[in-house]
């Protein structure tokens, strides 16, 4: 599809631009491990927080304290604007790796090392600069929520092959795992953690790829393959405010570590925000009547699941829940008076009972637009349902007699 390919070559274009997908010692990665692994090469320490925050309590690092506690109070106090916060820190990072390297708590400290102290600045600073720096302006609130709804309705019917995505690829448990590990994105604060999310994820579905490629004829066309999936996995599970996580890691994750590999998956998780977030007609396997007919149902059906009764009402502001009525529950939802007398109603009921009539009508009018939509009998479907009922009650009946 076209716009597809547009994002396509838009994600090509940046990769070329700014390096390839070859790891460091030149080769491709083939790592077929199917579970989330590390983004650091093998003989790269992993970043030891606790290590960096006990350095910082000794008494030589009174210099670096005091250096950092400046940075973090101060940062607040300017004027909030995305691009050059992003600067400040990364010019921040650059200085205090300078400093680090010659501090006489990292004296004939190992390349490691001194990149475990870094990583553990960086976490530091932006674990306390949190609320200042992500999702700081009401345009970045919006369009995670613009996008959020979106991929809310495109779950209703999306499919694999919507996105021409070839059958010999198509894995649902492997891309279960992968969604899963997008989803996690916001329990992180560090923009190193959250982009361990998604590196977890794309190399999921790499692994998958290369996989199939190894036991099959088949062989991965790189992007033409990986990406349609990619948006596939992220529609699935619709991570968390997805634009501001992502400008997030772009502003604040360390340069210089933004290269080879990394670059390569946070790119390709940019191009599938920008084509979801583009999504028409135009960019599926699919008909433009069929699409806005999928879409219309999808609205339905969101705005169905947005009203349905919880198990404690609350009709309008100011009014109390309604707790001593006895309730039905049917599937976790319940629905006060089901099971109440008239006597046990009192004149103050009228006003919620009325509520929940009129949400009761709105829901039933909406789902028979539905039904009448998808060409469903409305009469047929209930007697289905009813000769379903009483056949399941015939046969505990049977059971008991």
């Amino acid at each position: 599809s076209s716009t597809l390919s547009s994002v396509r070559a838009l994600f090509l274009y940046i990769l070329t631009a700014g390096g390839d997908t070859r790891s460091g010692d030149g080769s491709r990665d083939r790592s077929r491990s199917q579970f989330p692994i590390s983004m650091e090469p093998s003989h790269v320490s992993h970043p030891n927080f606790y290590d960096f925050l006990n350095r910082m309590r000794r008494p030589a690092a009174a210099d670096l304290v005091r250096s950092i506690k400046s940075f973090v109070i101060s940062f607040p106090f300017q004027t909030s604007n995305a691009e050059h916060d992003g600067n400040k820190v990364q010019d921040f990072l650059t200085i205090m790796e300078t400093t680090i390297k010659e501090h006489p708590l990292w004296a004939h400290a190992t390349y490691e090392e001194i990149d475990s102290a870094i990583e553990g600045l960086e976490k530091y600073i932006m674990t306390k600069l949190f609320t200042h720096t992500f999702a700081s302006s009401s345009e970045d609130a919006k369009l995670d929520l613009e996008i959020s709804e979106k991929i809310c309705l495109l779950q209703h019917f999306i499919k694999p092959d919507h996105l021409d995505v070839p059958r010999v690829f198509q894995n649902e448990a492997s891309w279960l795992f992968a969604a899963k590990e997008l989803q996690k994105i916001n329990f992180f604060k560090a923009p190193r953690d959250k982009l361990l999310c998604i590196m977890n994820c794309c190399r999921i579905i790499n692994n998958l790829l290369l996989d199939i490629s190894m036991t099959t004829n088949h062989t991965p066309a790189g992007a033409d393959d990986f990406l349609p999936i990619l948006i596939y996995v992220t529609i699935k599970a619709n991570p968390p405010q997805l634009h501001s996580n992502l400008k997030f890691v772009q502003l604040y994750r360390k340069h210089s570590k933004l290269v080879s590999e990394v670059e390569y998956y946070l790119t390709n998780l940019i191009s599938a925000k920008t084509f979801i977030t583009n999504i028409n007609a135009s960019s599926l396997s699919m008909d433009e009547s069929e699409f806005h007919r999928n879409m219309q149902l999808a609205r339905l059906a969101s705005e169905i699941t947005v009203n349905e009764p919880s198990g404690t009402f609350q009709l309008s502001e100011g009014s109390p829940p309604i707790v001593r009525n006895k309730y039905i529950y049917v599937e976790g939802n319940g629905y006060p008076f089901m099971e109440a007398e008239a006597r046990d109603l009192r004149l103050e009921d009228v006003q919620q009972l009325l509520g929940l009539y009129k949400q009761v009508v709105t829901k039933y009018r909406k789902l028979s637009e539905a039904l009448r939509q998808l060409s469903i009998d409305e009469n047929q479907l209930l007697n289905n349902h009813q000769r379903q009922d009483m056949k399941e009650k015939i046969e505990q009946q049977l059971e008991q007699g």
